[in-house]
């Protein structure tokens, strides 16, 4: 595209002086709403200057770049980037919600909190626990919050050493990060070859840390797709020396309508209602980790909490938790919109359609892994959930890497999957379809796939100079990674060393 502003920086654009708008001078100079002397800039903000159309031009092309569910495929394993149904974003733009404040009285507030504890109470009913809470505003965040409730349990209890939490080797990398900020020190548990827990190695950790465990948290089914068919066994060991079991929610996709983490042993977990019930995320947010508990450690939750109040016969807001709450871990009750969206899709399918979530997200993955593993290489055969890893392709000759497949997908439309995670294999390709993917657009995917291992092995060029389509072509992660630069004026002062 030879359009100057498609490719150029907004700052390449800008001509001193120019402007995109007319005011008046202001007439009344002596009240004047400018803010106080000793909170403006002494230098002025250094701004592109450039007029409408140009910034209008400029944003709606850069817009033209971005790629999401509702441009394409997306099947972005480790992360379930599903289609949002549109009733969603209808729901949650309706005046009376948007327009909510946190700070309103009770009284003007009932249905807005009845929504709070409804889907609480759904959530408990999907997850097979006691209670949540919504407070939490990521996944991440919900895994601290997770961690924050067992310490203060632990801590009720008297039990200050349990400062130990066992993680399997193939975790998301949110887990030890998570237990870390709660000051806890990770001890590592192997897996098998088969990716799951290796049961042996945690009975040993367990002999040898047993009155230091605070908790373990597993995944399941597990990062690489595979159920976790031991978890009765290891909830049992890891009860047995005091501990409690962590869920980590990012997986439950697959989960719905088959089983429930609370019915396994599991005594905490978060959930994901950005991924698993259908909120757009990434890029910062937005997003909701509402916590949940089984019966006993509801004293525990964060406050402030949404509860039913049976004398005055409506919702109200408990803010102390009788003295055993762990305290707030954010202001007022997570992300609304969040929240009123994921609610808008529970009762959008109902408890029919909403148990068919995880039979066809696991239909549509084993598909896809049957139909390719003859030319992408398949570390561990056998039944799938939501999501399997290949370790690259099959003809490993070719000097094809995964990185060179994931850039050819590009040029086909497609947004590459999770590539190099998890970490168990030197080569991992991580394929999530998710349930609402139709035959077509996973046979679509499917024959890219087979063309590309095709490529790889007549053409092999094609693929490692790839993308040939897009806006930009391949660029050096590394150098990104390493010398990122982050403003015009650091580009302007680089070209210039260069030079």
């Amino acid at each position: 595209m030879n359009n100057k502003l498609y490719g150029n920086l907004i700052f390449e654009l800008s001509k001193t002086g120019r402007k995109g708008y007319s005011l008046p001078k202001n007439p009344y100079p002596y009240h004047t709403s400018d803010l106080p002397r000793e909170l403006r800039r002494e230098v002025d903000a250094q701004l592109p200057e450039c007029d409408e159309p140009t910034v209008v031009r400029h944003y709606t092309n850069l817009s033209h770049n971005n790629f999401g569910v509702n441009d394409g495929f997306y099947p972005l394993g480790s992360c379930t980037m599903k289609y949002n149904p549109v009733i969603n974003e209808e729901v949650a733009a309706m005046e009376a919600f948007a327009k909510a404040h946190p700070m309103q009285p009770i009284d003007t507030c009932q249905p807005l909190l009845k929504i709070y504890g409804e889907l609480q109470h759904l959530l408990s009913e999907i997850t097979g626990l006691a209670e949540f809470t919504l407070n939490p505003c990521a996944g991440a965040h919900g895994e601290l919050t997770g961690l924050m409730v067992i310490c203060a349990y632990h801590q009720h209890h008297g039990d200050t050493r349990r400062r130990k939490v066992l993680i399997p080797d193939s975790a998301h990398g949110t887990n030890p990060a998570s237990a870390a900020v709660c000051g806890l020190e990770v001890v590592e548990v192997k897996s098998l070859s088969d990716g799951t827990v290796d049961v042996d190695d945690l009975r040993s950790l367990i002999a040898t840390h047993g009155e230091e465990v605070a908790a373990m948290m597993m995944t399941n089914p597990n990062t690489l797709g595979i159920f976790e068919r031991n978890i009765p066994e290891i909830a049992q060991m890891v009860h047995g020396c005091g501990g409690l079991m962590y869920y980590d929610g990012a997986n439950l996709n697959p989960m719905l309508g088959e089983c429930r983490p609370g019915d396994m042993g599991f005594d905490v977990m978060h959930i994901n209602l950005h991924k698993t019930f259908s909120t757009p995320h990434g890029g910062g947010g937005p997003g909701s980790g509402p916590v949940g508990v089984r019966q006993g450690l509801e004293p525990f939750l964060p406050t402030p909490r949404v509860v039913w109040d049976e004398k005055e016969d409506r919702y109200g807001i408990d803010v102390d938790g009788k003295g055993t709450s762990l305290g707030s871990i954010g202001a007022f009750f997570g992300n609304f919109g969040v929240i009123l969206k994921a609610y808008t899709y529970i009762l959008s399918l109902g408890k029919e359609n909403l148990k068919m979530v995880g039979p066809l997200a696991t239909l549509n993955a084993n598909y896809i892994k049957e139909s390719l593993k003859d030319v992408y290489l398949l570390p561990i055969e056998g039944l799938c959930k939501h999501e399997f890893v290949f370790d690259g392709l099959r003809n490993k000759e070719t000097g094809v890497t995964t990185m060179d497949v994931a850039k050819r997908l590009l040029d086909d439309g497609y947004h590459a999957p999770t590539i190099y995670f998890p970490l168990l294999f030197h080569e991992s390709l991580m394929i999530e379809p998710t349930e609402c993917e139709s035959k077509e657009t996973i046979d679509g995917f499917i024959d890219v796939m087979r063309k590309i291992a095709d490529e790889a092995a007549e053409h092999p060029e094609q693929v490692k100079t790839a993308p040939h389509t897009t806006p930009i072509g391949r660029v050096d992660d590394v150098l990104a990674a390493k010398h990122p630069i982050v403003t015009y004026q650091q580009l302007v002062e680089d070209q210039a060393t260069t030079e």
